[in-house]
């Protein structure tokens, strides 16, 4: 889909990062309907002609007239916030420096845990698809250190590892 084929069927506003119908595309979308399904992965989507379009694409297109070259990152983490100023064309290695917790990390810092066998904890962290293990500490606080360390060392996004904000 083009910029002026969205800009036909779609209002986008930057500063609300809502989209909202111009006319009568179909049974759903009605003029003035705000638009978006959440899909299973807590990104909002529409289907103009059958095609599945992320909002987040669309905001991209809509505003700077192609689809993005690489990734786009919601800076905040908010998948469904898709606000211009919250959304950057990213490689992934980047986009992956910019990521929430996991639901199942039990230490509370990402790239922390501990080792049963051993009794210490241990910072880790994944740079250019490949793990560095940054050492194993008494002590929870070190470990955390080296972690947030070594995200600043590579150039991790401020927000990576929060749980949103």
């Amino acid at each position: 889909m083009t910029q002026k084929e969205l800009k036909k069927y779609l209002k986008y506003n930057p500063l609300t990062g809502i989209f909202i119908s111009l006319n009568k595309h179909n049974k759903r979308w009605t003029e003035g309907r705000v638009l978006g399904t959440l899909r299973k992965d807590g990104y909002l989507a529409i289907k103009p002609h059958g095609i599945e379009i992320l909002l987040h694409r669309a905001a991209w297109m809509y505003v700077y007239g192609e689809f993005p070259d690489g990734y786009i990152d919601h800076i905040n983490k908010d998948k469904t916030d898709n606000r211009i100023e919250n959304l950057r064309d990213v490689a992934h290695v980047v986009n992956m420096q910019n990521k929430k917790t996991y639901k199942n990390n039990s230490s509370g810092t990402m790239g922390v845990g501990f080792v049963r066998s051993s009794g210490r904890w241990r910072a880790r962290i994944t740079v250019d698809e490949k793990q560095v293990v940054l050492g194993t500490f008494v002590l929870y606080s070190d470990a955390v250190n080296a972690r947030k360390n070594a995200e600043v060392l590579y150039g991790f996004h401020e927000n990576h590892g929060c749980k949103g904000l």
